[in-house]
């Protein structure tokens, strides 16, 4: 295959990213709302904490779904192409959001709002299952492998610029009065999605399908498809799939501590001001552009697991101090607090795309990334649900939220390190082929 021209890499580039933020932007809005709406609106008859708790259950769904999404697109993506299934993962996500948007609250409708809500948030799951696994392997497949550490963190571009949107136009309709706050204007940043539905679906469409993929279907077409790609990643490729949730957990389950919880938590905890905690997940989120593009540049001299590695042993150093300075309850240290936990766990979610993509074959590498990536994203679902729990529990205190993020983090160093022996000790064959005693060496 002859190298990509870097007019089109970039353009490439330009239309992942692009389309990665606007997804989770659709997605992120959730988790915001969660904290600050929807305990209220949809659950007003719990008591305070207990409707937290339900909100982060809708959350939660969401997250529930994500592997079913992964089976779904993944089966797409690997069959009939990994722009097939970013083009529909983006329509589902910006119609299921912009809905959401106009459900009515639990006063005018009952039992229905929550529970449509729920449904809303599982559909978005079912999307986001086929999104970031699509968007990062067009991405690697189109560009040089000595660049795959740098290259990958720009789809991940897509998670902190999707929250400035998110918390940003929250902030925003945040400093209206709590009447207009609570009756309308929480919904302008869902309705929001119906237009910026049309950009995502402008840049999709003009991505170019994969090399990879067309490779794949060449050979398909001469020798006849595949079998099912999901279970021929479960039956050979189980253990590093297991591996590869390790690796993702912290970069996902540590950022909805850091983002979602964290706002709730200081909101309803500490009693800071809502706008306090929106924008200090705003700095997080600058923060966390910085980290991962000299992460990702970092990934390209040392290795990308290296780094994955790395990122979780000084999230696991900086864990309690991070909330310690969020307890303070000044504001200042709020912000300095929020940045250095999200700026922590960003370094290995920059080159994560990298580590996790070359573990598995070319013919059902699609459906094993997006299992991979998304069964950590059920476990992170639940982090801000469990973290309240935790928190509850101790009377308010934030040690248990600080233990998880350690133990999470914890989860991080081993899979990127497992991710790391196994790249060693199978060199750049992990590519193309799969071991027949796969099973006995990842559990080595």
């Amino acid at each position: 295959m002859s190298s990509p021209d870097i007019k089109d890499i970039r353009r490439l580039l330009t239309a992942a990213f692009s389309g990665t933020a606007l997804e989770w932007y659709d997605y992120f809005l959730y988790g915001t709302a969660s904290a600050l709406v929807f305990n209220k609106l949809f659950f007003p008859e719990l008591d305070p904490t207990v409707g937290t708790i339900a909100s982060f259950l809708t959350f939660a769904v969401g997250f529930v779904a994500r592997p079913i999404g992964a089976a779904v697109f993944g089966h797409v993506g690997d069959r009939y192409g990994r722009k097939v299934s970013l083009i529909i993962t983006v329509v589902m996500m910006g119609i299921t959001t912009g809905l959401i948007g106009l459900l009515p609250s639990y006063a005018t409708i009952g039992i229905w709002a929550p529970a449509l809500l729920s449904l809303l948030r599982f559909l978005q799951g079912i999307s986001v299952g086929g999104e970031w696994s699509g968007a990062m392997l067009l991405t690697l497949e189109h560009t040089p492998k000595e660049k795959h550490g740098s290259y990958s963190s720009i789809p991940q571009l897509g998670s902190p610029v999707g929250t400035l949107l998110s918390s940003g136009v929250f902030a925003l309709v945040g400093l209206l009065p709590d009447d207009a706050f609570y009756s309308w204007g929480w919904r302008i940043p869902f309705l929001l999605a119906f237009p910026l539905l049309l950009v995502a679906l402008y840049l999709r469409i003009h991505i170019e399908e994969s090399p990879v993929f067309r490779a794949m279907l060449e050979d398909a077409e001469k020798n006849g498809p595949k079998p099912a790609p999901l279970i021929e990643a479960f039956r050979r490729t189980w253990g590093r799939m297991i591996i590869g949730i390790g690796a993702a957990f912290l970069g996902v389950g540590g950022f909805f501590l850091m983002s979602t919880f964290i706002i709730s938590y200081g909101t309803d905890e500490l009693g800071v001001d809502k706008q306090v905690m929106l924008n200090a997940t705003v700095i997080g989120a600058v923060v966390e552009i910085l980290v991962l593009i000299v992460a990702g540049r970092l990934a390209d001299r040392i290795g990308a697991w290296t780094v994955c590695a790395l990122g979780g042993v000084i999230t696991m150093l900086i864990a309690f101090p991070a909330f310690w300075l969020v307890d303070t309850k000044q504001t200042g240290l709020i912000y300095l607090g929020v940045a250095l936990g999200i700026g922590a766990l960003s370094i290995p979610y920059a080159p994560i795309g990298a580590v996790v993509s070359t573990m598995f074959p070319e013919e059902f590498r699609y459906s094993a990334v997006a299992m991979s990536y998304n069964l950590a994203g059920v476990l992170s679902g639940f982090v801000p649900l469990l973290a309240t729990s935790l928190t509850s529990a101790a009377d308010g205190a934030s040690w248990g939220a600080a233990l998880l993020l350690v133990i999470i983090a914890a989860c991080t160093v081993a899979g990127s390190w497992s991710a790391g022996l196994l790249y060693k000790r199978r060199g750049s064959a992990l590519t193309t082929r799969t071991a027949p005693a796969d099973h006995a060496e990842v559990s080595a």
